[in-house]
């Protein structure tokens, strides 16, 4: 693959993120990064190729060595000045000394209980009444998919930017878009939203 191939995708990365830094808080990252047991193999390898400004959102969901992966990514977090979440587990957050917390739309009742606990807490949702519930739930942000063609398999059908873009108006809390985002579509939503990802982040998706 040529350098010039290679840097095309780094160029408009940096664009959405200029773009969404100058409207989105300070303390959040403008990028997110999911890991996933199937899609990303090698996480701490992953990790250590994102964009500076992008953050990680941990999902283990239940694997038997979550323990030792979710420290060994939230020591390279720090060491990187990224910010650490860990998805529907605070009791491991907590352990390896997270960031935060990314809570499952589903299970936004729990939140509540741990919001002195982490510096910050988000939650996915999939329509404007999800947005609300996280809003009232204290969340600093949400993650609202679909919002293009998504290759995981529980994907919902795509809403387009146009809607994101609605909800985010809408929205009292700061929105990242999520479900086929890369940096080639990035421009679409980087004016209304941040953006989360899993394959458009890995290395050499475009």
């Amino acid at each position: 693959m040529g350098l010039k191939h290679q840097a095309e995708p780094a160029r408009k990365w940096r664009t959405a993120i200029r773009c969404i830094q100058g409207h989105f808080p300070l303390h959040l990252p403008p990028l997110l990064f999911l890991t996933d047991p199937n899609r990303v193999p090698d996480p701490m390898g992953s990790v250590s190729r994102l964009p500076a400004e992008c953050g990680v959102i941990y999902r283990h969901f239940g694997s038997h060595d979550r323990a030792s992966v979710a420290q060994r990514l939230a020591d390279l977090c720090r060491k990187q000045n990224r910010a650490f979440l860990v998805a529907a587990d605070p009791t491991l957050a907590l352990a390896v000394g997270a960031y935060g917390v990314h809570w499952p739309e589903q299970r936004l009742s729990e939140a509540r209980a741990w919001r002195s606990q982490f510096a910050i807490q988000t939650a996915s949702a999939h329509s404007r009444r999800a947005l609300f519930k996280a809003q009232t739930a204290g969340m600093d942000a949400a993650l609202v998919s679909t919002v293009f063609k998504s290759k995981s398999p529980s994907a919902s059908p795509a809403m387009g930017p146009t809607k994101l873009c609605k909800l985010a108006r809408m929205s009292a809390l700061p929105v990242y878009g999520l479900g086929g985002l890369s940096a080639e579509n990035s421009a679409r939503i980087s004016e209304c939203g941040g953006i989360a990802a899993i394959d458009g982040l890995l290395p050499n998706s475009d």
